[in-house]
């Protein structure tokens, strides 16, 4: 008996790595983006503008940036892989509006939330179960819409072109690391330069 390959390797890869992660291209609904200046992916830059909610080692200087869109699926992957690894690491979650109204409306919750990491499991868990997340208002105060806007032209300005994206400093080789797509906790830790647990 012959079997055939359906794609080449590398087609393959191409496959797998397109499947884990979002782009604002995905959905038809998405706002076309304005193209904003292109700037190379800084620590310092995300720490400076980005707007997110801190979870896991706070008093860490091992701090990751993460972009996501509340409606991404691949992101909630992603805050699965993260939960071991938050003894560990200080992770910034910072939300883009790319996918549709909702994921601003999810994304105003999650920023103004007491407990901003118990509502991103709650979202998650919903999202990944294809309930779609959390409810949120679509009324959002001002601030707030401006500072998700602010959040999806800063990610645009770092030339991503999916997410989630995580921007880093790998504590082994202190060299800035950026990656987009989802990951397993293990790819995660070596990413950033940790132990796994």
């Amino acid at each position: 008996m012959k079997f055939h390959r359906l794609l080449p390797s590398s087609s393959l890869l191409m496959l797998m790595l397109a499947l884990s992660a979002c782009s604002p291209q995905e959905s038809p609904k998405a706002a076309p983006a304005a193209a904003p200046a292109k700037q190379a992916a800084s620590v310092e830059v995300a720490a400076a503008q980005g707007k997110g909610f801190t979870v896991g080692a706070l008093m860490s200087a091992n701090t990751a940036y993460v972009f996501f869109d509340p409606q991404c699926p691949h992101c909630g992957h992603l805050w699965n892989a993260s939960l071991p690894l938050q003894k560990k690491v200080k992770f910034v979650w910072i939300p883009v509006g790319w996918i549709n109204a909702t994921s601003t409306a999810q994304g105003a919750a999650l920023l103004t939330a007491a407990n901003p990491a118990e509502l991103m499991t709650e979202h998650e868990t919903s999202l990944l179960a294809g309930k779609g997340g959390i409810s949120a208002s679509s009324s959002i105060a001002p601030d707030i819409e401006k500072a998700i806007k602010g959040n999806t032209q800063l990610l645009n300005s770092f030339g991503a072109e999916s997410v989630p994206f995580i921007l880093a400093r790998n504590v082994k080789t202190g060299q800035t690391v950026t990656r987009d797509g989802s990951m397993s906790t293990t790819a995660l830790a070596e990413l950033l330069g940790v132990e796994a647990p």
